[in-house]
């Protein structure tokens, strides 16, 4: 790999993982504040309402492995797609401090995802006044050397991309929470068990191509809004 090469991939590295940390900030912090608001005070008192990333950052899940599976990607010739997503330090709440436990566990779930979809909508907004200004829609999908409509791209991927996820019903996931919320008692130990191979089963719909396959539709309505 040549120097240019190298300034390339460390220009995006770096770019990527400022978005991915405020993306990762913005959704662990979600859920702190709407848990804090139900009644539970457990993250508030940790410092967790916070974009600081410091205070989300879970050194496996928001640095090695991104970092590691960007490289990947880049040395495979695949620098402006986005690698693995990751994920943030899981955000301690206590449900029987929640004022409404049925409505708290969603609302709390829901507000993560939230969170992601607002930076989605703010990265959609910035790429059509960009798109206004002169800028191409792969301006945003690696055809650029220009750091804000990398940035911008990298907005709006990363936070598709953590809103879908989040919202699959495969436990830890926050959509297997608000599945939860409306299913039976009778289907708990069947939620409980899937949560032990919650992770390997998620990994495993990754590998096998599982995600990119539902995550395509949005992508596509992503390109839509922003070719209107």
């Amino acid at each position: 790999m040549g120097d240019f090469d190298l300034v390339n991939l460390v220009s995006h590295l770096i770019i990527y993982m400022v978005v991915l940390l405020l993306a990762v900030s913005a959704h662990e912090a979600g859920h702190a504040w709407m848990s804090y608001k139900f009644g539970d005070d457990t993250a508030y008192m940790l410092g967790r309402v916070t974009l600081n990333p410091v205070a989300h950052t879970d050194p496996i899940g928001t640095l090695l492995i991104p970092i590691i599976s960007f490289i990947l990607g880049a040395v495979g010739g695949a620098l402006g797609s986005i690698p693995l997503i990751g994920w943030g330090k899981p955000t301690p709440v206590n449900p029987r401090k929640w004022t409404n436990y049925k409505w708290g566990n969603v609302m709390v779930s829901v507000a993560g995802v939230l969170a992601n979809l607002i930076l989605l909508i703010i990265g959609i907004i910035a790429a059509k006044i960009m798109l206004s200004q002169g800028f191409q829609i792969l301006d945003f999908f690696g055809s650029s050397q220009n750091p804000l409509a990398i940035f911008v791209g990298n907005l709006m991927l990363l936070n598709l991309s953590l809103f879908v996820f989040n919202l699959l019903p495969f436990p830890p996931l926050d959509g297997s929470k608000i599945l939860a919320t409306f299913l039976p008692d009778s289907a708990q130990p069947v939620l409980e068990l899937l949560e032990q191979f919650g992770f390997l089963i998620l990994m495993f719909l990754i590998y096998i191509g599982v995600f990119s396959f539902i995550i395509r539709p949005f992508l596509y309505g992503l390109l839509y809004i922003l070719s209107i």
